[in-house]
């Protein structure tokens, strides 16, 4: 079956977008979207996505909390509640939200290394060296406070970690925003 120049072109457009923007999830096209950006619906497709399962219910071995920080310029973004979560369905990916305090919980019944790409692969917002869904400039990225260089979807999710994303318009100095205040229950 022969396939016509302008859909050949525009499968090749659509991978090469994929493969320059970090994005790799499928069905989630964030990469020309700005903020707010909702949890998924589809939870058990979103946690396949990232590699993620199921876990609700079994017997845990990890249990660690990462605070995730967005800024699009001074203004801060919010990481939606129940990302990979839902007490009505019973479902909990191994890495979730539960509210917009931006704290990313990974509960595990095996010891594996979680990354922010998986979580955002999970959220369906695309994630690269240069952006943040549609936010595009220039990404800083700090964790716990010190300048991190290099894709942040590689950065590990480990216990009270605090990740700062910052995009701002090209030459516009990031603000890194203050510590996070970890409430009593994570400390």
């Amino acid at each position: 079956m022969r396939r016509s120049p302008a859909v050949v072109a525009a499968v090749l457009v659509t991978l090469l977008g994929t493969v320059l923007t970090g994005c790799s999830t499928p069905g989630a096209d964030t990469s020309s979207t700005t903020p707010p950006w909702p949890r998924p619906t589809d939870l058990q497709h979103r946690a396949d996505e990232a590699g993620l399962e199921n876990v609700w219910g079994q017997r845990l071995a990890e249990h660690v909390h990462t605070h995730l920080t967005i800024t699009d310029g001074d203004t801060p973004v919010v990481v939606p509640g129940d990302v990979g979560h839902s007490a009505s369905e019973r479902f909990a990916a191994q890495l979730h939200t539960h509210d917009t305090s931006g704290i990313l919980h990974v509960e595990s019944p095996t010891r594996e290394r979680f990354t922010l790409g998986q979580f955002f692969d999970e959220w369906g917002v695309s994630l690269g060296p240069a952006h943040v869904g549609g936010l595009r400039g220039e990404l800083t990225v700090w964790v716990d406070g010190k300048r991190s260089l290099g894709n942040p979807r590689s950065i590990e999710l480990t216990n009270r970690r605090q990740i700062d994303l910052a995009v701002t318009t090209i030459g516009e100095v990031p603000h890194r925003p203050a510590a996070f205040d970890w409430p009593p229950q994570y400390r």
